[in-house]
């Protein structure tokens, strides 16, 4: 749901929750629940099908509801959930931080990145860089932190037995970080020169550029480090940038592994429990302005490859939007998934135009979100699967989608849902995502009612709302003069002319 990866962050976000049984009903491993739990399912089969044949086989809906974690409010304002789980003797600590990119000044930009970079390489107050690797190897724990475009995460995994060692480096790291000269100058090193290799790859430019085609240029969903902003970052900056925007009553914090919630409360309040609170920044990314769709709809980068790599869509609505639900079934259904989509059945089976085809809704709380259709296909077939994404959103428009398609994409997101929830720390992950965005508890739930009750009339109006064949922007990256000749039936074609890195 939320910020699936967060694309800038160091850190992989498990998915959601998970399944805690009773005490008394003993202990069982997350994924054997979950299998037994589909078992059941599978066993539901509708008694007026025929058994024997594979294609006629339906499952009933799982139904599935996790339990929660506790949640605790520690004085200073850091909240904190925490989830036993003794099958393993490990503990991971899980930090949700309310900073990020956004926050990046305009001439400054990557800033809240390698701010997250140095706060885990550039040692503490207490300890210098190496000596913080080298207990944290002698003790086999691992601490990750790094920052994204609405949120900053941190994470601590580490033996029961060495549990209090690594969340004191922890704490520090996230506390009182040193941000090391050394340790700050390789950090830009590495940055530049991940910016003089970034226009080596088709995929990532079509990404970067079509970004800014619908966002613009200066906005934080797709704005980029330049050789000017990283050198011009100082130790200082990134040390200001940790004292304003890093603070415990802006801390969501997990615990899930083999701990005791006593004793693990009483941990965290030594480690972080007279660290004052401060003034946080709420989530306020600016809106964008709407552009006109006439001029600008049409553009190409000129790179030496094989394929024509291709974007075509718009903004669309948040994920708190009435619609959204419906947008993402639509979606499902039209290329969100890819062997039974109508543009994978079209464009590559049908008519052999692209190996790879898609769409994809990308949706957060606080951004438009985006909506695209996407492919990678030969220069002379570029017009023809340009038209057939056209052709096909006009078909979501103007026909309802099949009985059976709808079921499916209910079907493959209801059954899937348990899928979010395979252990303590899913829970707990879910929870500090819901809490972090101010969505109610129940938030997946109720978008998986919702699904439930979808019709196709439902989905047809969401694709005539939100399918917009007046706002699309195209940007395709292939061999130069004759893409953009085989664009120009699309509208008016310009170049976007990469800025060499130096």
């Amino acid at each position: 749901m939320r910020r699936v990866i967060r694309e800038a962050c160091l850190v992989k976000r498990e998915a959601k929750r998970g399944i805690v049984m009773s005490r008394s009903a003993g202990r069982m491993s997350f994924v054997v629940m979950v299998v037994l739990c589909l078992m059941q399912a599978a066993m539901g089969l509708a008694a007026d099908l025929a058994p024997n044949d594979p294609r006629t086989m339906r499952f009933s809906t799982v139904d599935f509801n996790p339990p929660d974690a506790d949640r605790v409010v520690l004085e200073n304002g850091m909240v904190v959930y925490l989830l036993e789980d003794h099958e393993l003797p490990l503990v991971t600590v899980n930090a949700t931080l309310r900073t990020g990119s956004w926050l990046d000044p305009a001439e400054k930009v990557g800033l809240a990145g390698m701010s997250g970079a140095v706060m885990r390489t550039g040692g503490s107050v207490r300890m210098s860089p190496e000596e913080v690797d080298e207990e944290l190897e002698q003790v086999s724990a691992t601490v990750s932190i790094g920052m994204a475009k609405e949120s900053g995460s941190a994470v601590l995994d580490v033996l029961k037995k060495d549990l209090k060692r690594g969340l004191q480096i922890f704490a520090d790291l996230l506390r009182e970080p040193a941000f090391e000269e050394s340790r700050v100058d390789l950090a830009k090193l590495q940055a530049l020169e991940g910016i003089r290799r970034r226009q080596d790859s088709p995929g990532s430019i079509v990404g970067r550029e079509f970004a800014k085609l619908l966002y613009g240029g200066t906005h934080p969903s797709a704005r980029e480090t330049t050789v000017r902003s990283i050198e011009s970052m100082t130790r200082e900056d990134l040390v200001a940038f940790h004292r304003h925007t890093v603070h415990p009553n802006g801390i969501i914090l997990g615990v899930t592994g083999d701990f005791e919630k006593a004793s693990m409360l009483a941990l965290l309040r030594e480690v972080f429990g007279d660290w004052a609170r401060g003034n946080v920044p709420d989530v306020a990314i600016p809106a964008v302005p709407e552009p006109d769709f006439k001029v600008g709809a049409v553009r190409f980068v000129n790179k030496d490859t094989s394929q024509t790599h291709l974007r075509v869509g718009h903004l669309t609505i948040k994920e708190t939007d009435p619609d959204y639900v419906a947008v993402a079934i639509a979606n499902d259904i039209l290329g969100g998934s890819s062997f039974r989509s109508r543009l994978f059945n079209d464009v590559r089976t049908k008519r052999g135009l692209a190996y790879s085809v898609g769409s994809g809704l990308r949706a957060s709380v606080y951004d438009q979100g985006v909506w695209l259709m996407r492919a990678e296909t030969k220069l002379s077939s570029t017009q023809e699967v340009v038209n057939r994404f056209v052709a096909n959103m006009e078909r979501m428009r103007n026909e309802p989608v099949t009985d059976l398609e709808l079921e499916e994409a209910k079907e493959a997101y209801v059954n899937s849902f348990v899928f979010s929830f395979t252990s303590a720390s899913s829970i707990v992950s879910r929870l500090m995502d819901l809490e972090y965005d101010r969505l109610p508890k129940d938030w997946l739930q109720q978008i998986r009612d919702k699904v439930v009750k979808l019709t196709k009339e439902d989905i047809q109006r969401a694709a005539k709302a939100h399918f917009n064949p007046e706002r699309l922007r195209i940007l395709a990256v292939g061999s130069g003069e004759a893409l953009s000749k085989v664009l120009a039936g699309f509208g008016d074609v310009k170049e976007i002319t990469l800025v060499p890195e130096s």
